[in-house]
């Protein structure tokens, strides 16, 4: 029997499909997101307030906007600072709204002023939120809500989130660290003797998923190779483990504060010299 030849229309839904869940797609991530924020807020009412949640968007996209023009003279995508602005409105909690535009300015303005090599080294919101938990610790707290004992949104975002981590070919961040966690999580109950279940609880809570899907798989703050990305996601594992075990209250976010950047210059070194040894025996 011979093959059915696919007519133009059906080929075209197809590559359309496919582009759609591209690397290229900027619209996804600010949708699901988007989704994320919907789903525990409907649920479970993760966000401080509405007009926080949008000052903190405001002002990312706004700072976006004004340091795109000044620093490389042309309008920047906006899908960034989007995901930034959301994810200080749904991860800080403060009853002062200042704390929301000054984190959102700080993730923003990081990517702008602290570079290397014309790369920014932190991912902005990790950066904007460690900062203000590390500097104003009395103003400012993180969300730590878990999804209760439903495990449905949970189960909702994992799986869309893992299929578009699939897809944009960053799954294998995301499964090593989560799988580093839940080893890490049982080493820490061993050690302290608590309850191996409150050590796993944290990562069912919706600030880890944000953590897990943007955070640690941020494309431009992330090293290059596929074997790199795993071993820096283990090594976030295990410094997070380090600083819980220490009593650190902001662990996963300081976690990668530290080993992120440091993977980065590790990797941008590695590189040069790289560079230099193909020139000198060119």
């Amino acid at each position: 029997m011979s093959q059915p030849v696919m007519t133009a229309p059906a080929a075209g839904m197809r590559t359309g499909w496919k582009s759609w869940l591209s690397l290229e797609n900027r619209f996804v991530p600010p949708v699901f997101i988007t989704l994320i924020l919907l789903v525990g807020h409907l649920s479970y009412g993760i966000l401080e307030s509405y007009p926080k949640t949008l000052l903190a968007i405001a002002t990312s996209v706004a700072a976006e906007l004004v340091l795109g023009r000044t620093f490389f003279g042309k309008w920047p995508n906006l899908a960034s600072a989007y995901i930034t602005g959301i994810s200080v409105g749904i991860l800080v909690r403060s009853p002062a709204y200042w704390p929301f535009a000054l984190c959102a300015l700080l993730s923003i303005t990081s990517k702008y002023v602290l570079r290397v090599k014309d790369r920014h080294i932190w991912n902005p919101s990790n950066f904007g939120i460690s900062a203000m938990l590390f500097l104003a610790g009395d103003y400012v707290a993180s969300l730590s809500i878990q999804w209760g004992n439903f495990l449905a949104p949970m189960l909702v975002i994992w799986a869309l989130g893992a299929a578009i981590m699939y897809r944009v070919r960053r799954i294998n961040i995301t499964a090593t660290y989560v799988i580093s966690f839940l080893l890490f999580a049982l080493l820490r109950a061993w050690i302290t003797g608590a309850p191996w279940l409150s050590e796993i609880a944290p990562i069912t809570g919706p600030e880890y998923q944000l953590y897990i899907f943007f955070m640690i798989t941020d494309p431009r703050t992330t090293v290059r190779s596929r074997r790199g990305q795993c071993v820096v996601a283990f090594l976030v594992a295990m410094v997070e483990t380090i600083l819980r075990l220490n009593q650190v209250i902001y662990a996963p976010f300081y976690a990668l504060f530290i080993v992120g950047p440091v993977a980065l210059l590790v990797e941008m070194l590695i590189q040069e010299r790289r560079r230099k040894a193909v020139a000198a025996t060119a």
